[in-house]
């Protein structure tokens, strides 16, 4: 059996980020795929009717063009192409009004009326500084390059999303900023929860929210050919239980969460840090949408239509109500829906004439309640007639995302909860998250920092830290170095 230097276990894009970062460094590295396609969340698949391609789960990139590692890959050479909506986000509301968030940060502003000052102070600073921010937050906690900058995020992210808004005069800043804040997954009320409404919002000024030509499976396609260009190798349909049944290997790189970490046997981790891992909190779920439609989504406001991502849910109010109930274990009548029509801007994912749309809504963790009605209700509220166009639909409730995807436990894709307590001490309490009791083990999936998104950074921080510690090569963090 061919021996190697590291194996990484997992192809989504932080298992695709370690695996390359090892074999840039002259590693011979095999990474391995429990399922018979590659990509963990970024898969593709006819699953309405022939000729429909629906993202399973990831469907909109932000963070792949501000990754720090992922943007520095050649993936164009090998066949990814990204596309552009006219605007990043819109958010509809029921007076038929709308928040668009534009790339160009001063027409943002201007569109948000009396909030157009407070818009562009809460964003400017880290739109124009991203490189110096990414270097500080899209990894495990350290001191920052530049801690001016680092202390101003501070004083902005780490309050809730509920006391942020209060920055805000206008319903419609109001409600963009609890979409932005809603992608988090909990609460607004709670702490921590206006740094991913203010990463969104600088990601999106900065690179834009694109999607990728062909469905995301083209980004692990892409991932895929560029790691095999340099002469990594690939095993798909090998689900991997037992440490004891791999080829001989330096060190091993799992991209799975704790839960997962935990079953596998011969890993001789210690007790006290398999007890760490037991008390890791996995977050809420999601119900997922797919639909086949004769017709675009006829949203009232002609902007929304013009929109990478839309997010449903009325006011800022509403959002932070359905949150909340939904994190009490109830599911609202009217949900916070994240939709994207993709199909709009890539012609390539439908037939002529025809279009894709995509969305999901936050559900109690493990549930498996039908929100099918909820969610298209929520969708016909802000665009009459939308029922009219379905010709087909598919849906995952949490159970089925977990075993289509492992790592979204209960239906959590961000890998883990990521509250104050869990934003940077995850998966365990300490200031190298990725090391394991073993020292020949990482764990390089979204539950280490910074967490969810397609960005790699955690896979690329866990195989830092593994050819430091076990190969003499040291990664220069200063992210405009790396090649």
């Amino acid at each position: 059996m061919e021996a190697y230097d590291a194996i990484v276990v997992g192809s989504g894009p932080n298992g695709f980020a370690a695996a390359i970062l090892l074999q840039q460094q002259g590693l011979q590295t095999l990474l391995i795929e429990g399922a018979d396609t590659l990509g963990g969340g970024m898969r593709t698949k006819e699953i309405t009717l022939p000729g429909f391609k629906h993202d399973i789960c990831s469907a909109i990139h932000p963070m792949a063009l501000a990754s720090p590692f992922l943007s520095t890959l050649p993936l164009a050479e090998h066949g990814l192409q990204f596309v552009f909506a006219p605007n990043e986000v819109a958010h509809p509301l029921d007076t038929e009004h709308a928040a668009i968030l534009q790339r160009d940060l001063e027409q943002t502003a201007l569109g948000l009326g009396k909030d157009s000052s407070a818009y562009k102070a809460l964003f400017e600073p880290f739109v124009k500084q991203w490189d110096d921010l990414s270097q500080a937050v899209l990894g495990p906690l350290r001191f920052p390059r530049n801690p001016i900058l680092m202390a101003k995020f501070g004083l902005k992210a780490l309050p809730s999303a509920a006391m942020m808004a209060k920055t805000f005069e206008t319903t419609e800043a109001k409600a963009l900023w609890a979409g932005l804040c809603a992608h988090g997954i909990q609460p607004l009320e709670n702490l921590t929860t206006a740094a991913i409404g203010i990463m969104l919002g600088t990601v999106g000024h900065r690179f834009g929210w694109p999607m990728a030509v062909g469905g995301s499976q083209a980004v692990a396609d892409a991932l895929a050919s560029y790691f095999q260009a340099i002469g990594g190798n690939i095993q798909t349909d090998y689900w991997v239980d037992d440490v004891n049944q791999l080829p001989n290997h330096k060190v091993l790189l799992l991209d799975m969460t704790p839960k997962q970490v935990l079953n596998i046997k011969g890993l001789a981790l210690r007790t006290g840090y398999r007890n760490q891992l037991k008390a890791y909190r996995q977050g809420l779920g999601v119900f997922k949408m797919d639909w086949a439609l004769s017709d675009p989504i006829p949203f009232r406001n002609p902007a929304v239509m013009q929109s990478s991502t839309v997010h449903l849910g009325g006011t800022y109010e509403e959002i932070a109500r359905a949150e909340y109930h939904t994190a009490q274990g109830r599911i609202p009548d009217a949900p916070y829906v994240l939709l994207s029509q993709q199909s709009l801007f890539d012609s390539t994912r439908a037939p002529a004439g025809k279009h894709t749309a995509w969305a999901y809504c936050h559900v109690p963790h493990g549930s498996t309640a039908d929100c099918t009605k909820i969610i298209e209700n929520q969708i016909e509220r802000f665009a009459p007639g939308f029922k009219d166009t379905i010709l087909a639909k598919h849906t995952f409730n949490t159970q089925q995302m977990e075993s289509y995807n492992p790592n979204y436990v209960g239906g959590d894709i961000n890998g883990g909860v990521m509250d104050l307590a869990q934003l940077y001490t995850r998966p365990s309490f300490s200031l190298t998250p990725y090391r394991t009791s073993n020292k020949n083990v990482y764990i390089a999936s979204s539950s280490t920092p910074p967490g969810g998104g397609v960005h790699g950074m955690c896979g690329f921080h866990a195989a830092r830290m593994a050819l430091e510690d076990h190969f003499n090569v040291k990664i220069n963090l200063q992210w405009q170095e790396l090649c």
